[in-house]
């Protein structure tokens, strides 16, 4: 008798669990990262989004392996990020992240041409001339970029350098793209088509990419956003496609939905306007009612 062989569901691409980051400044702790958790799937393109300070940023340096968390546990691809040893966080930045910094001038060298920039990675894993020459070019047509490869930074505008610097970031075929503001220093016509690239980008490559943005627009460009606030994620915003019934057919409707996030401990972040409204401040009692949950403020019993 064969015995049941009971389904286990693939492990995200992307996990964090509980992170934690602290940093030291003189004799203060600024806390970045307060038990972050966070799942992406393999292929999937999303943002992330929040106010400056919020801890988004420094969630992508980890996930790029340029920074370590204080406490907690981050995988990609099956590695832990926590427990590897020098040699294996170059080959990891070399051969499985590809990172676009929002300054332009941090993703290209000045001095050389867009081809070049783009070759650069690839000589650096020793691919051979002819081979990484190839798919530069390659490349560099599907960033819309193929009429200007023999020109250096200083001769293209802000949103032709950052198609390069997406170019340069998928030289070695990594598996995850992060992008760090990719659209701060751009107009909006232009962050728009940038925001398209790198949805491109994932289509045609099946790259799993993950946006950090202040840029609102980048809802309806990727899959959904998670919002991060006091370093922790709070919401998500997923576009969900309905059909609406008209006279003559079913007409499409794109339809924007919002989720609380609860973390691993069953913690939830409650807006302060929803708070402030209740009139909950440190205390509150909470109660299931009807199979909901009910939450009221510390003098009033249900």
């Amino acid at each position: 008798m064969r015995k049941s062989v009971e389904y286990q569901e693939p492990e995200p691409y992307v996990l964090c669990q509980d992170l934690f980051k602290i940093y030291k400044i003189a004799d203060l702790e600024v806390v970045a990262l307060r038990g972050l958790d966070l799942k992406v799937e393999t292929g999937e393109i999303m943002g992330i989004v929040g106010a400056s300070g919020s801890g988004k940023s420094t969630l992508l340096n980890i996930l790029a392996g340029y920074d370590s968390p204080s406490a907690g546990n981050v995988t990609v691809g099956g590695r832990d990020l926590l427990n590897m040893t020098l040699r294996e966080v170059m080959e990891y930045r070399r051969h499985e992240v590809g990172f676009i910094w929002q300054q332009t001038s941090r993703n290209l060298l000045p001095f050389l041409s867009a081809l070049e920039n783009v070759e650069l990675p690839m000589m650096v894993t020793g691919l051979p001339t002819k081979e990484r020459h190839g798919r530069a070019l390659e490349i560099l047509e599907l960033v819309e970029m193929g009429h200007r490869i023999r020109h250096t930074p200083d001769k293209l505008s802000g949103g032709e350098q950052q198609r390069v610097a997406i170019a340069v970031a998928l030289a070695n075929r990594p598996p995850l793209l992060l992008a760090d503001e990719p659209t701060g220093e751009l107009d909006d016509y232009t962050a728009g088509q940038v925001l398209d690239l790198l949805g491109n980008v994932n289509r045609e490559f099946g790259t799993t990419v993950i946006i950090v943005t202040h840029d609102p627009s980048v809802v309806r460009k990727v899959s959904r956003v998670v919002a991060i606030r006091d370093g922790k994620t709070s919401v998500e915003l997923r576009r969900r496609v309905s059909f609406k019934p008209t006279e003559s057919e079913r007409q499409e409707e794109e339809v924007m939905e919002e989720l609380i996030l609860v973390d691993g401990s069953g913690r939830v972040q409650i807006p302060k306007e929803f708070l402030d409204s209740l009139k909950i401040r440190e205390r509150a009692r909470m109660s299931m009612e009807d199979g909901k949950i009910a939450l009221r403020p510390e003098e009033e019993r249900p």
